[in-house]
């Protein structure tokens, strides 16, 4: 036995002994003193091998033995501190790896509350705040000469990346502030720097060291979500530090390389965020996807496909981080490819949400202003196939955002994939997606010089050119004092020309066949547009002359085309047509409707006629129509007789007039609702059963069931509108009945607009269909549609609201609130037409728009033995009540329409009107029918 061993074995046993059992201050004082000559921090230390000894055998033990005897008697044996003072010193000058352990061993182990935990928490504060965390990891990156213990790095690793959570379930309420996560990890950031600091020194001085240790606290800490505090502080100091250090980029390049596989991802995503450009991240990563498999498939597959949450910037940092060098260009290129295989699937536009679908496209964006024309040439075919391919896909699509999608990505890609074609140019409004997106698209210089950049990609809307460049190319401005300034007219005042109108030379037909004529043989395109602005106004002034044409006349506006820039060209169309079709709705109707499956139509025209069909039947279900003239679309400034504009000073005398007036009571300024027969009963049969018949008949150029689902999803819309117009018609039970076949038959189709017009359709039978008809003649109609939405959908659509409900399925709103119907619309807050407050609800009113304001009455419905009454606002509207007796079950009672009792001051079941004109179908409103819809 080396004698020297065995003399540091002694004079640690013997320290032990007096620690545990002495009580006099002073020898402890000593025996502690004596022992520090093994730290190496007196001025006679020990020999090197005593101290490495102490260290590696002894220190540990020694300080468990010092941990137990902590207590307040103890450290009082000294005054001023001192005992305290000596105590901590060696937990903060001693090896920084065993002292780390111990302390967290102790505060794992100590009873909470209690004072060894405050004080054993209070020094890891300590320990942490004067930079001994960094010690701890120096100590795994210096490489040692004997075999590494994996066990002691993977313990050291949990407790230093658990440090935060671990005191804050140990110390509860009592934690201190530097435990905090949003403190501890940017301290750790610090001390990883200070740690790479002194590898780069050692390096310098010809030492090796080793990062691994530190690329598994930072891949543990991203692990846990701490990207943001842990990157936040050594990006920036990593940026700079590597801008001028080759030796600074390859320990940064060594940093990255050595994190384990399992946290490469949230470290490339970590870095990736924080990174402020795409050179900055070149520096700090270096070739890393071509030489880890596990941060290639993470660069160009996970964070491109599998995830969409990374921001423009980061999506611009990732993207161009792989153009920035040659041996990485291949990999964006592989990127771009996949995407655009990815971006053209059928299968994802139908299932992929359209966020992400908006993600990969401006990923596709980036990628094409990245790569050169060379590069894109070498594979043209390949991504041009892929290119057109998914052009069509999205095409097909029924939602617009998908199909604006489509036609961005395919003008710019087909300008830089192919500049020497024919440019492709879609119609399409713009807004802050399709100009940011259009931003993203223009081209990048590449590493290896502007020559392999691609040619400029100019955006489809045309550009203002620079002021200065206008200015530089422009005529010259003569010198001050020349006679340009002199003949400046800038002091007179122009006249005021906005009452001017447009002189026209052709005059409007006076008669409906002049129109027709002018519409299909004049070449006279003055007389043209005035006969197509006349028409309408012609049509309803004149019906007998109109139904004695009015097939031909909807055949020739229903195949018009724009000959000439008119402004408001498709709304002139359509309110025309509309007109005719009120006019002689039961030919013209029969006309459109075998039009629809009809041969030689595009799209477009079918659509058409889905429109001109609702807003016909709307018109014509509309109370009281026949006692007003009709007032719609905005009449040209140029066709009509100038009229007599309102001077200001009558405005200014009647405002004056009517604020000095005083009026000692006020009439009703609200109109009764207006009643009438609705004349969409007797031809309602004309608008809807022919839509129904052919649906599934495929043509050869319009098949509803295969390509055509933008169509099929527009019918279900519109066929749900014409059964909600049709209620309380002698035909609403059989459309019911063709109708819900219609859904049962498209039940499990495959797209979501298709479906929410199904969802639509089924609402306006429950809404439209008598109750006691609903459940008498629809019974196994509405068990199989109960099948299908599932045992607890229909009790959610009865008691829906118009919110949900009516604005996304038929977007019907009903409005017959008046002096005597003191009714809250739905959405409406406040008093009610006539200036009164808004009465209670009646007894057994359906709720329809929820209201926190307003409670539900003593009337309730139930649905399945389930309660659904809610607070709400009602509606003024017929509704379905629901019986609640217990022995026969509910079951749906006739609708009522309820009156206000002046006298008795309580609602009372009123006379129900027969038939009940069903309300206003606001064409605004229209967008879920298919009316709005591009």
């Amino acid at each position: 036995m080396d004698p020297e061993v065995s003399a540091v074995r002694l004079t640690v046993w013997e320290a032990v002994h007096i620690l545990s059992s002495s009580e006099d201050g002073g020898r402890i004082f000593c025996t502690l003193g004596s022992l520090k000559r093994y730290l190496g921090e007196t001025e006679n230390s020990a020999l090197p091998e005593e101290q490495e000894e102490f260290a590696r055998i002894h220190f540990s033990t020694f300080l468990r033995c010092l941990v137990g005897k902590l207590s307040p008697d103890w450290l009082e044996l000294l005054p001023d501190g001192q005992m305290e003072e000596l105590w901590a010193s060696f937990f903060l000058e001693g090896p920084a790896d065993q002292a780390f352990l111990v302390l967290m061993e102790s505060i794992e182990g100590a009873a909470s509350p209690s004072f060894r935990l405050m004080k054993m928490a209070r020094l890891l504060a300590r320990f942490l705040s004067v930079g001994r965390m960094a010690a701890v990891m120096e100590g795994q990156c210096r490489q040692q000469a004997g075999p590494a213990f994996p066990l002691l790095q993977e313990t050291l690793l949990t407790k230093v990346v658990g440090l935060p959570d671990l005191l804050g379930n140990r110390l509860q309420r009592e934690n201190l502030a530097t435990f905090f996560p949003q403190n501890y990890f940017p301290l750790l950031g610090e001390e990883v720097l200070r740690v790479l600091q002194v590898v780069v020194d050692s390096l310098r001085g010809g030492l090796d060291c080793s990062v691994s240790f530190l690329s598994q606290v930072l891949g543990k800490a991203c692990v846990h979500g701490r990207q943001k505090e842990v990157l936040g502080v050594l990006v920036p100091r990593l940026t700079v530090l590597t801008q001028g250090s080759c030796l600074w980029q390859r320990v940064c390049w060594c940093l990255v390389e050595r994190v384990p596989d399992w946290a490469m991802e949230a470290v490339l995503k970590g870095f990736v965020e924080a990174a402020p450009g795409p050179e900055v991240l070149s520096r700090l990563l270096g070739n890393l996807v071509t030489k880890s498999k596990k941060a290639q498939f993470v660069m160009t597959r996970k964070l491109l496909f599998l995830q969409y949450s990374c921001t423009m910037p980061m999506l611009q940092s990732l993207l161009g981080y792989l153009a920035m060098d040659s041996q990485r260009r291949s990999l964006l290129m592989q990127a771009l490819k996949e995407l655009l295989e990815t971006w053209g699937s059928s299968s994802a536009i139908r299932h992929v949400p359209l966020v992400q679908q908006c993600y990969v496209s401006k990923a596709i964006l980036i990628c094409l202003a990245h790569l050169g024309e060379a590069e894109l040439r070498d594979s043209q075919d390949e991504l041009l196939a892929s290119l057109m391919e998914g052009v069509k896909s999205r095409l097909d699509s029924s939602l617009p955002p998908v199909r604006r999608l489509g036609m961005i990505v395919a003008e710019v890609a087909s300008a830089r994939i192919h500049p020497e074609g024919p440019p492709l140019k879609f119609q399409y409004e713009e807004d802050e997606l399709t100009r940011e997106m259009l931003a993203l698209a223009m081209p990048q210089p590449t590493a290896d010089g502007p020559s392999e950049a691609g040619p400029s990609f100019a955006p489809v809307s045309g550009e203002t050119p620079d002021r200065e460049t206008v200015d530089r190319s422009g005529p010259q401005v003569g010198p001050e004092g020349s006679d340009s300034e002199l003949d400046s007219d800038d002091e007179f005042v122009p006249y005021d020309m906005s009452v001017d109108r447009e002189q026209r030379s052709s005059k409007a037909p006076s008669y409906v066949r002049g129109c027709l004529e002018a519409l299909t043989g004049s070449e006279d395109w003055e007389h043209w547009e005035a006969a197509l602005r006349a028409l309408e106004g012609l049509i309803f002034r004149s019906p007998a002359a109109t139904q004695e044409v009015s097939v031909e006349l909807a055949k020739v506006l229903l195949h018009l085309e724009e000959k000439t820039a008119v402004a408001g060209f498709e709304g002139l169309r359509q309110r025309a047509l509309v007109a005719v079709t009120v006019t002689d709705p039961a030919r013209v109707a029969e006309y459109l409707t075998a039009q629809f499956y009809a041969l030689n139509y595009s799209l477009r025209q079918r659509m058409d006629i889905l429109d001109v069909l609702t807003l016909a039947a709307q018109e014509l279900s509309r109370p009281g129509r026949l006692g007003k003239a009709p007032q719609r679309g905005s009449p040209d400034p140029g066709s009509q007789p100038g009229g007599a504009v309102v001077p200001a000073w009558r405005a200014v005398v009647e405002e004056r007039v009517r604020r000095k007036t005083r009026r000692f009571s006020k009439g009703s300024v609200g109109r009764a609702p207006a009643v009438g027969p609705n004349e969409f009963n007797s031809v309602a049969g004309y608008f809807f059963f022919p839509l129904l018949q052919h649906f599934d008949r495929p043509l050869v150029t319009f098949d509803l069931l295969g390509g055509d689902q933008l169509v099929l999803g527009r019918l279900a819309h519109t066929l749900g509108a014409l059964m909600y117009l049709a209620v309380n018609t002698t035909v609403a039970v059989p459309m019911g009945k063709a109708l819900l076949e219609f859904v049962w038959a498209l039940r499990f189709h495959g797209d979501a607009y298709v479906r929410r017009g199904l969802l639509s359709a089924v609402s306006a039978v429950l809404l439209s269909v008598p109750a006691e008809r609903l459940l008498a003649d629809l019974l196994d109609e509405l068990l199989e549609a109960r099948s299908w939405l599932g045992a607890h959908e229909l009790p959610r659509l009865l008691q829906a609201s118009p919110r949900t409900w009516a604005s996304e399925h038929i977007c019907i709103r009903r409005g017959r609130e008046g002096p005597r119907r003191g009714l809250q619309a739905a959405g409406s807050e406040g008093t009610t037409a006539s200036g009164e407050a808004p009465r209670q609800a009646p007894p057994a009113l359906l709720s329809l728009a929820p209201d926190p304001q307003e409670a539900c009455p003593a009337g309730r419905v139930r649905a399945g033995g389930q309660h659904v009454g809610r607070r709400c606002s009602w509606y003024s509207l017929e509704c379905l009540r629901l019986s609640e007796d217990s022995a026969s079950g509910p079951r749906v009672l006739p609708a009522t329409d309820w009156d206000w009792d002046v006298a008795s001051e309580a609602w009372a079941p009123g006379r129900l009107l027969s038939p009940v004109p069903p309300c206003s179908l606001q064409t605004a409103e229209l967008g879920p029918l298919g009316l709005g819809a591009s």
